[in-house]
């Protein structure tokens, strides 16, 4: 039986994950790309949660990379920077964001959310509002790309259905007055709202 290392179960299931979206990751497909039995796998992870746990962790080491500002006067960039870092860390991978949905933070997470929440009390809020600040941004961004990345799916499968239909599709009363946003805009403009409310709540 070949020996693998844990790093190369999960870059191997990273890949995996591009290839066929989350429904599609399972431990024996993985195996089979990894050229083992699929119990060779246990010995690094108990279960499919824990490595699906671990890939989330490890998208996040690699692309979530912030460093904390110097001055807690500058907190409004490290919200707008820090979601923005943590959106584009589940954009890195196919279905990214419903990866990570679900997922317990690990000991360094803790420790680097923890160091967070230490720089906004430093800012001026209470340690419950900026616990709470960074949850509410982290759900924001999540939902955010679940959208974002549900869309792209879907946008596919539009476009091979409307290939096999010549019938236009019928315009809306309100399609000529409301154009859609892009998802960037949508965040950002959201994004923003969250921290100007985080300001009122700190005045």
């Amino acid at each position: 039986m070949a020996k693998i290392k844990r790093e190369e179960v999960i870059d191997e299931a990273l890949k995996l994950l591009d290839k066929v979206g989350l429904d599609g990751v399972t431990t024996r497909r993985l195996a089979e790309r990894l050229g083992v039995e699929s119990a060779s796998l246990y010995w690094h992870f108990k279960n499919k949660s824990e490595l699906l746990n671990e890939m989330s962790a490890v998208v996040l080491a690699r692309h979530h990379i912030l460093p904390l500002l110097e001055s807690a006067d500058d907190w409004r960039d490290f919200m707008l920077g820090n979601a923005r870092s943590f959106r584009n860390a589940l954009l890195a991978h196919r279905d990214g964001a419903r990866l990570h949905a679900g997922t317990k933070p690990t000991a360094s997470q803790m420790e680097c959310i923890l160091a967070k929440v230490g720089y906004l009390v430093r800012a001026g809020f209470t340690e419950h509002e900026a616990g709470m600040a960074l949850y509410t941004t982290s759900q924001f961004t999540i939902g955010c790309v679940l959208e974002e990345q549900a869309h792209l799916g879907h946008n596919t499968a539009d476009k091979k259905r409307h290939s096999r239909s010549q019938k236009p599709a019928a315009k809306t009363s309100c399609s000529a007055k409301v154009k859609m946003p892009s998802a960037t805009e949508a965040f950002e403009f959201g994004l923003n709202l969250l921290v100007q409310g985080l300001e009122k709540q700190l005045a």
